[in-house]
Order: structure tokens, then sequence, then C-alpha cells
């Protein structure tokens, strides 16, 4: 080697040299974990683990006025933090056992295009913008009806042993297959005949994911030309993004991030007065059937155009606005302390008759949370783009565990707001109208026709009361037209809430978008601007929460895309091609008629629509979740880690027994708040005896609305269930036979190192350094090949001839 080569080489101690992993020509590939303990670490560790006992004592022991919302900042932080160093790292080195000196299907292939070796940040951004969508923002908001100590219960500990345990999992498993799907992966492991079944249903679950997606967007957005153009503004944002990154200043992200960020609250200030103008309330004040079209046409053009133009940016620029969002949020929880308004356990949880979704706490707290702790769509992301982007093995913790713990801080954030509102401003929004016309009585609804006046009227019937034990009403701290303060209560309140955001009206706004929106926008107020910043907040959070689904939404009819093409090209070979266009449009055309019917659907129920489609959206979630961790069970086993199935055995074990029961109560029960074919029966019983026309059709929805999501819901309970005896019969033969193979690629010695943490350790930057100069110029990130070239040439060059 070149003395001066050999000078710019960093000098290393023996105790770091004992730490790197090199490769059989000394080029370095890993570092091995130093998890040695300290005095400060063991103090560190102490503090962590007291406040988060505190944090829990506070939650679950304390009522009344004592409960301040900073302890779910407080709790979930330590907990989360606890699981990661102890339990993640646990199942790392017992299941994973991730080698560095193994390359990654990125590091193999490289072809700039689906296999890249992305920076561990960036990667766990795009993942992250990935896998967040409505399940954690509005799950938790719809969960509150049932108290805030349930979903707090799950939402935590769920995630730890559940939700990020699948996400990291089935990434590092998809990752040593090649990057292979969840579908692929399951015909592999589990056979033939069960793995299509698994690939059939999956898809069809998908689409059902979907179109809850984009129906909690077009909620948050209807008749609101303040979001609309907001919302609208982030598309062109994101393109002149992708344009500069691609042609401009190539791999220079922080600059165009900036600029991204700073134009979007241009964006935000900008909607308010162009929703005065005349052009914002004759063309920007949508219903949310054109909404449903908009979505379609802007679905199908996302997933065909090319990634880097409009879904790349998108990720970055939702990344940085999701966790600034939800960080600015935690802040503002932490200055402003509000005070929990919402019981630890309310009446409905032991009963049918929550305004905002029907079913008892088992099990559909579990369906209705959903994302918060534990998602299926994350298995499709993990077993999708994310593997084929890892650069070491050992990152995988950092990517999957960690990915999922920043979403289930997100639902525990969301959980916070909606229970720092006034129950009767909650239940005021998130009860649709036809039901809050039930609640009121035809004495209220025959005399007027000011919603929010029967709105007040049907909460006061609710029969629910607040912490002291008092019958809730709805009511709201505000100023009045002098700037005075001065409290709202009943009707007014409604009213001052709606007047205080910039919407007309704010009852009956279901699917939870917009309660999170009022609870982000009444917290953050008080730390910056006043009453006078509440529109501004809350259109601010409307967007944050329309970025969030729509970089989901983006990413998963994409994925679904691919498996479409997938399952066609085993009959139809051309398919298999990535560069046939027709193709790629049939099958995203395909997929978005898929979604956008179910959509259209969701969006015409008299009932509300979420109040119909959110337990089908939770149910297929979670049962794509029981597919992904039936799956690692099986590959566990058949890894020949049979004393180990425990770890994904048991979340498999539990979301089966949440998901089938909730499905047989959908199929089975004769509660027509429950039941879908009950709700069918009734609805066809009455259809004969009706002469409005408007009540007619709306009875011909649930007919037909009804019939469709009962027999989706049995089928998907047929198939998983069949999917299953496959699996136990697959475990089953491995364990008798002791065959432990499995379809894992082979091992392929790395030529490539990056660090493993977020942050780079010294020793990491050492040898980021000294790989620069004696590593594969095609993979050092961040600079052009010719760069790489050029720097390298010398010292590189020398390496590898001795």
């Amino acid at each position: 080697m070149d003395n001066t080569v050999t000078a710019d080489l960093p000098a290393y101690t023996a105790e770091e040299e004992k730490l790197v992993i090199r490769n059989k020509d000394g080029v370095p590939v890993g570092v091995k974990p130093d998890n040695s303990w300290t005095l400060p670490k063991i103090a560190l560790w102490i503090s962590i683990t007291t406040m988060g006992t505190l944090g829990w004592t506070m939650l679950a022991l304390v009522r009344g006025e004592e409960v301040n919302t900073i302890w779910f900042v407080i709790t979930a932080v330590c907990t989360y933090a606890i699981a990661y160093r102890f339990y993640a790292l646990y199942v790392q080195r017992k299941v994973m056992r991730p080698d560095d000196s193994n390359a990654t299907p990125a590091e193999r292939v490289n072809n700039g295009k689906d296999f890249d070796p992305t920076h561990r940040v960036v990667l766990y951004g795009h993942h992250f913008a990935a896998i967040a969508g409505a399940g954690p923002l509005v799950g938790p908001v719809l969960a509150a009806q049932m108290g805030y100590l349930p979903g707090t219960l799950w939402i935590i500990f769920g995630v730890c042993i559940a939700g990020a345990i699948q996400d990291m999992l089935v990434l590092f498993f998809s990752m040593r297959r090649g990057g292979r799907s969840l579908g692929q992966m399951a015909r592999d492991e589990i056979g033939r005949v069960g793995g299509t079944v698994a690939m059939v249903v999956v898809l069809v679950m998908l689409m059902i994911v979907l179109a809850v997606l984009a129906m909690v967007c077009v909620n948050a957005l209807a008749e609101s030309p303040w979001g609309v153009f907001s919302v609208g503004c982030t598309i062109p944002i994101a393109l002149g993004m992708g344009l500069w990154l691609r042609y401009i200043q190539p791999g220079k992200i922080t600059q165009v991030s900036i600029a991204g960020c700073a134009l979007l609250v241009v964006a935000i200030f900008a909607g308010r007065w162009v929703a005065n103008t005349d052009f914002g309330r004759e063309y920007l004040h949508l219903s949310p059937t054109t909404l449903v079209w908009a979505m379609i046409i802007y679905g199908f053009f996302a997933a065909i155009l090319p990634v880097w133009l409009l879904l790349t940016p998108r990720d970055y620029l939702s990344t940085f606005m999701k966790v600034g969002t939800i960080v600015i949020l935690a802040a503002g929880i932490v200055v402003v302390r509000p005070l929990v308004e919402m019981p630890a356990v309310t009446e409905f949880a032991g009963n049918t008759d929550g305004p905002v979704f029907a079913g008892t706490l088992f099990p559909f707290l579990f369906i209705t949370i959903a994302c918060g702790a534990l998602s299926g769509m994350h298995a499709m992301v993990s077993s999708g783009t994310t593997p084929k982007m890892v650069q070491k093995e050992s990152q995988t913790r950092m990517i999957g565990y960690g990915g999922m713990l920043m979403e289930s801080f997100v639902a525990i954030m969301a959980l916070a707001a909606a229970a720092s509102l006034n129950q009767g401003i909650y239940f005021g929004m998130n009860t649709s109208e036809a039901t809050v016309d039930k609640l009121a009585g035809t004495n209220i609804t025959q005399t007027t026709k000011d919603r929010e006046e029967i709105t007040s009227k049907a909460v006061r019937n609710l029969g629910v009361t607040d912490v002291h034990g008092n019958k809730v009403v709805p009511r709201w701290e505000s100023t009045d037209d002098k700037g005075n303060e001065k409290t709202y209560t009943g009707a007014e309140a409604l009213k001052q809430v709606a007047k205080d955001v910039g919407e007309p009206s704010i009852v009956s706004r279901t699917g939870g978008a917009p309660t999170l929106s009022v609870g982000m926008a009444h917290i953050l107020h008080q730390i910056g601007g006043g009453s006078g910043m509440m529109g501004f907040w809350y259109h601010f959070a409307i967007m944050f929460e329309a970025l969030f689904i729509l970089s989901a939404v983006d990413a998963v009819t994409r994925v679904a895309r691919f498996q479409v093409s997938d399952a066609l090209g085993n009959l139809f070979p051309k398919f298999k091609d990535p560069s046939w266009r027709a193709g790629a449009w049939g099958a995203t055309a395909a997929v978005v008629a898929a979604w956008g019917s179910l959509l259209l659907m969701g969006v015409t129920d008299p009932r509300g629509g979420i109040q119909t489609l959110f337990p089908l959206f939770g149910i297929a979630n979670q049962l794509i979740a029981a597919v992904a961790l039936l799956l690692v069970t099986v590959m566990v086993v058949r890894k020949g880690y049979t004393k180990y199935v425990w770890i994904p055995l048991i979340p498999f074990a539990f979301d089966t027994a949440v998901t089938f029961t909730a499905s047989w109560e959908k199929i089975f029960s004769t509660d027509p708040k429950v039941g879908y074919w009950q709700q069918w029966r009734d609805a066809r019983k009455a259809l004969p005896g009706l002469a409005d026309p408007g009540k007619i059709s709306e009875t011909k929805a649930v007919i037909r609305n009804t019939f469709i999501q009962g027999t989706l819901s049995i089928v998907f309970l047929a198939a998983v269930a069949f999917v299953v005896v496959c699996a136990a019969l697959r475990v089953a033969k491995t364990i008798r036979t002791g065959d432990t193979t499995t379809s894992e690629d082979p091992y392929v010695e790395s030529n490539f190192f990056a660090p493993t943490a977020m942050i780079a350790t010294p020793l990491d930057k050492k040898l980021v350094k000294e790989y620069a100069i004696v590593g594969d110029p095609n993979l050092i990130p961040g600079m052009k090949k010719e760069e790489n070239e050029d720097r390298s040439r010398d010292g590189n060059e020398e390496v590898k001839n001795g």
C-alpha cells in the first residue's frame, strides 16, 4: 500500500481493533456490539426505570384532577427505552443473530433502483413515513370513547411485545431472503397451497386498509377550503423537491427539506386567505364524494409516476413534518400540562352503546387502535421496499423496532390530545348525524335545524359522566368578541370551537382526524399565539394528518400494485417485467379501483362510514398481522430456534384470539350495532315500509354495504384459519423430521461498512473514514461514482492488489 494512503488511515487502539469486523481482504464490514456496563449506564437505567414506574402509577392508579397528560409522555418514552435496550436486543441475539460480514441484498444487487444501500437515517425516515398512516392518528382517538387507560396499556405494551417485534422480524427475515414479499415468503415457508391463499387474502385485506386510510383523509378535508388548499399545495411542493433532487442537487436533502417545510408553512397561512375568497368558496369547498374521486385520481398517478418524482420527496417532507409535529405536541403537553378530562374507563367499555363505534372493550378496543400497537400493513412495507435498502443486518433493530416505537409514540400523543378535550366536544365531533338525531329525539329534530343545538342535546342524552361524576355537557374555554376570557357551554361551545378553528362546523366530523386536530390546536395555541392561532394550528394539524395518510396511501398502493403484478405474472409472465407500462398501469388501475370503490361506499354510508368500515379495516389489518406473525413463527421453527418460538407465538396467539373473536361477533351477533348480517336483515325488513325516497336510498345503501362487509368477514376468517392449519402442519413436520432447511439466501461475504446505530460512535466514524479510502466506491453513499473513484483510486487499488 502507498505510504501516503497508509498515513491517511485512522489509528485504532488495541481495544478498538478487537471490536472491528473485517472481511478476508481486511476491509472493515462491521463492529462487534459492546454492551459492557458502567456506573453511569447503571445510574441512567435506574433513573429511566424509576420515572417509568412513577408514570404508570400516575396513569393506572391515580384518578380525578391529579392525572396530567405529561405522564403520557414520560411513561411512553421510558417504557420504549427499556424495551428497545433490553427486549429488542434479546430478540436480536436469540432469534435474528445478525452477521454484518454477510452482504445484504442492497449490497449484493445494488442496481440503483429497488436495491440501493441507503443511509440508515434516511431509510429510517422512509420506513417510518411508509408505515405511519391513519391508524396511529385516529385509532386511539376513536378508542378514547372507552377511556384513556385501556388504550394506553395496549398501545405501549402492545407495541413492545407485538407490533415492533413483528416489524423487526419480518424486515430481518425478508432481508435474509433477498427482500421477498410477505406472500412469496409464505409460499416458500408454509407451502404452495397455504402460501397462495395467504397471498390472495392479504392482497384483498390490503384494499380495505387503503380504503380506510383514504377515507380518514376525505373526512378531514371535506368542505374545508383551507385544508384542501394546504394539502393540495404539498403535491407541487413535492414535485419541485423531486426535480431539484434529481437534476440540480442530487443527494443534498437538507437544503431542499428546509425549503419544502418553509413552503408548507406558507401554504398553511395562505390557505386561510384563499378559503375566504370567491375562488376558495366556489372551487375548494369540496364534498366528500368529490374528494373521493380526487383521491382515486391522485392515487393512480402517484403509483405510476417515477418514485423519485413524488413519493421519495414526499417521504422526506412528511418524515420531517411527522416527527417534528409529534415532538412539538409532546413539548406542548410538557409545557402546558393539560389535565385529562376523559375518565380512565368509561361506561362504554362494557357495552355496545358507544356512539363513536359499537363493541365492547374486548375485542374491539384492539381492533380500533390497530396500527398504534400492531399493524399488518407494516409487514407489507417491511417485506417490500425497506429490506431492499438496508446497508447492514444489524441495522434492522433500529429501523424495524425503532420505527414502530415512533409510530406508537404518535398514537400515545393522539390519545393524550383526545383525552385532554372536554368529553362533550369529543362526543359531539365523533358521533354521526344519524346517531345524533336518534339520541336527541324527534322533539328536538322536528323543532330546529340547528345542528349544534341538536348535537348538544344528544350529548346530554348519552348518559356518560366526567372524571368528577357529573353529567357531560359540551364546554369550551375561549374569548368573547372583546377579548375577555369566557367559558361557553352547550350549543354555544360547539359553535365557538368551529369559530376558533376557522371551520363552518365541527359537529359530526367523524373519523378521528378532526378531533385530533382540535385537540392539538387546543394544546399548541397555548404555547404559540393564543386564541388567534387556533385556526393555524388546527389546519396545520389537518395537513399534518393528510401527509401522514397520503404518504401511506402512496406507498401501499405501489406495494399492492407490485403484489398484483407478481400474482398475474404467475399466469402471464409479461406482468413480471416492471418496465412494461401497460401492465404496470393496468395493475395500478385494478388496485385503485378496488380501494376506491370501498372508499366511495364508506363516505356514502348514512351511518358515517367510519362506524362501518373502521371495524372491518381493523380486523383486516390485524388479520394481516396474524399472518405475518404466523409466518415468522414458522420461520423461527424452521431455522431451528424452537426454544425461542414463544417470542412471535405469544403475540400471534393474542392477535388471533382478538381478530377471530371480533370476526365471529361481526358475523353472528344479533346486536344490530355490531353484527353485519343483523343490520342487513333489519334493513331488508324495514325497506318495504318506507315511502321517503331519501330513506329508501339510505336503507338500500345499508343493505348493500352490510352484505359486502359480512361476506368479506366470512372470507377473511375462513382463509386465515386455513393458512393457520397449513402452518401448523408445516411446524409439526419440521419438528418431527428435524429438517431446518429454510429459504434464506446463501451467505455472501460483505465488502461494505456502515454504522449500526442512529448516531455513529467515535469508532464508527474512524471506520467510515477508512472505508472511504479502502472500500468499494460504488457503495459509498452521498457521492457520485466518479467522485468516489477519484477519491479512493490510490488506496483502494493498492489494497485489492495486495
